[in-house]
């Protein structure tokens, strides 16, 4: 749950990855497209495999 955030300064609130500015929902829907951990990590390289999971 660290890897996780709340702010209403980034994303409008929603919750992101570790502050970035990668809301878990789009994490969630780029899964749900067929992408898999590595693929989504590849295209964005500050994300790391903990926060996929």
């Amino acid at each position: 749950m660290q890897r996780l955030t709340l702010d209403p300064n980034i994303c409008h609130g929603k919750p992101c990855i570790r502050g970035l500015r990668y809301p878990v929902e789009w994490i969630l829907e780029l899964l749900s497209s067929g992408m898999n951990a590595k693929e989504i990590i590849d295209d964005y390289d500050d994300l790391e495999h903990e926060d996929i999971l």
